[in-house]
């Protein structure tokens, strides 16, 4: 009985282990987390008031508002909405994010890699995975919630996808487009950086099945029906770009890393580039380096035995070398040839493809060593090899109520160099009580509500007037006068305005679609119409 849940005992001992600091009580200080705690508050407020799909945060940009949530991954502040609701403040609900990904994360790996290394190689490279010096980065250095998400997701789809092609059950196409989906959802840089290797890992797949053809079919109803499920986040967020400023505000030539800084074990909590013996690690990690370097001593035997596990393993380390590669600047003309590849913003984001290729190899080893002692060692050093970057120097003994009302985290757009502006906002603003109000003030107005994306008033004019709301212009704000669509503007500065015929009207304002929105919304949802014949079809059977 001991033995028959062994397995599982570790596959949840060890990452409680490595995530325990997630559970005190305070926020750890972290480059992305405080940004998280004010996007949480002001994605529920909208979700709150009605709005299912938010894209606008009402209260930044000194209560202008800004599209944020038309370009920013949207899974994190879901889940730390749900989390709010059941009475979990933003912070905890911020750590416990990244928590659940994270053992999420290590179970997921487990199911994926025992695929092709057994139970044995998948509770070893599940840890490998799980104590990867780049994935306690994430969580306590960066504290980039999304990417810890699309870390934990990645594993999972991979073991979907392989029981979809090159299994070819059915109902793990319907999964493993859902996976896809969520990856997105997760963060859409790190989904865009793992695309290429889905792609040729689904490739590899059809070639070592059985049917090739089926196979790639397979493959092309994933992607389909991950980018369609997605659809209504990913299609605006590119179409609507151009609406908004400051997005190229990184460097990515200055974002390279030396080589020495992968091999040799390094510690920081500060920016990665800046200088200095603070900054943040983008090492391999000693026990990755060693897995590698055994898996291409084991590529000799299974090629003498012919073995597709060759041909599987091959792949990988071809992907590791390659996505090291690409973090250094050894792969400058690669960088300038693909301009695309400036959105991922820092090379070393590819240290997610690293772990991962790396951690699969690491199972590979116990595809002909079946010893449970050497697998018990190599536990316990790679736990000893990383347990000791999941201690964070210290927390912030704070509630929400500090990031929600104070200036410097509410007055600017949320990210940095005033990411996601609107293109028309220019000028010095200064946070107001006063909403609405009437050019050359010919009038009154009588608030009835002011809801995050919806204001309704009264307003008694004596001629004609240029009404002038304090919120950003963008396209999808509405304006109706007695429930009759009317023309809108923008002043110089990029605040809404639109005119008001004489006497007594009410007014609607209200922050809705784009023909983008709409079509994006109707293919999600033709694409989950889809998602769910599939599951219904294939219903009976038994996924695990």
């Amino acid at each position: 009985m001991v033995k028959k849940y062994l397995v599982w005992v570790l596959l949840i001992i060890f990452p409680l282990i490595g995530g325990f600091p997630l559970l005190y009580s305070g926020l750890i200080p972290t480059h992305d987390g405080e940004y998280h705690i004010v996007r949480f508050y002001e994605f529920y407020k909208v979700l709150a008031d009605g709005n299912l799909y938010p894209r606008w945060a009402p209260d930044l940009n000194f209560g202008l508002g800004v599209p944020l949530f038309n370009y920013v991954y949207p899974l994190p502040n879901y889940i730390a909405s749900f989390l709010h609701l059941l009475g979990i403040s933003f912070i905890n609900a911020f750590k416990l994010n990244m928590f659940m990904a994270y053992v999420f994360g290590a179970i997921s790996f487990y199911l994926w890699s025992k695929e092709f290394w057994g139970k044995l190689g998948g509770v070893v490279g599940a840890i490998f995975y799980s104590f990867s010096p780049y994935f306690f980065v994430d969580i306590y250095i960066r504290g980039s919630v999304g990417e810890v998400w699309a870390l934990g997701l990645f594993p999972v789809f991979l073991w979907a996808v392989t029981k979809a092609i090159f299994r070819d059950e059915k109902i793990f196409i319907a999964f493993s487009g859902l996976i896809l989906a969520l990856i997105i959802f997760a963060h859409n840089i790190l989904a865009f950086a793992f695309f290429p290797f889905v792609l040729s890992y689904m490739l590899l797949l059809s070639y070592l099945g059985n049917n090739i053809i089926t196979s790639l079919k397979n493959s092309v109803a994933v992607i389909f029906l991950g980018l369609g499920l997605a659809s209504i986040f990913w299609i605006p967020a590119i179409f609507e770009l151009k609406y908004v400023t400051g997005l190229q505000i990184f460097d990515v030539k200055r974002n390279f890393a030396e080589i020495y800084q992968l091999i040799i074990p390094s510690w920081g909590s500060g920016f990665f580039g800046t200088g200095g013996g603070n900054e943040m690690s983008v090492q391999i990690g000693i026990a990755n380096i060693f897995a590698v370097l055994a898996s291409i001593v084991l590529l000799v035997p299974l090629l003498k035995r012919k073995d597709k596990k060759f041909k599987i393993l091959l792949f990988f380390l071809i992907w590791f070398f390659l996505s090291v590669l690409l973090i250094t600047k050894f792969s400058i003309s690669i960088w300038d040839f693909f301009p695309l590849m400036n959105y991922f913003q820092f090379p070393w984001r590819f240290l997610s493809i690293v772990m991962l290729t790396a951690s699969f190899m690491a199972g590979s080893l116990f595809s002909v060593y079946h010893s449970k002692i050497l697998a018990g060692i190599i536990i316990f050093l790679v736990f000893l090899l990383g347990i000791g970057y999941a201690r964070p120097a210290h927390y912030f003994d704070r509630e929400d109520n500090y990031y929600l009302t104070r200036s410097n985290f509410m007055d600017g757009t949320n990210s940095p160099g005033n990411l996601f502006n609107t293109n028309w906002i220019n000028g010095s603003f200064s946070r107001s009580d006063k909403k609405i109000s009437i050019n050359k003030n010919h009038g009154e107005i009588f608030i009835k509500k002011l809801n995050p994306s919806r204001y309704l008033f009264e307003i008694k004019i004596k001629e004609k007037s240029e009404i002038i709301v304090n919120t950003a212009y963008f396209p999808g704000w509405y304006v109706t006068i007695d429930n009759r669509p009317s023309a809108l503007g923008r002043t110089e500065n990029g605040l809404i305005k639109f005119l008001v015929p004489r006497g007594k009207h009410v007014v609607e304002l209200k922050f809705g679609n784009t023909s983008v929105r709409n079509f994006a919304e109707a293919l999600s949802l033709i694409s989950f119409v889809i998602f769910t014949i599939i599951i219904f079809k294939n219903f009976r059977y038994k996924i695990i």
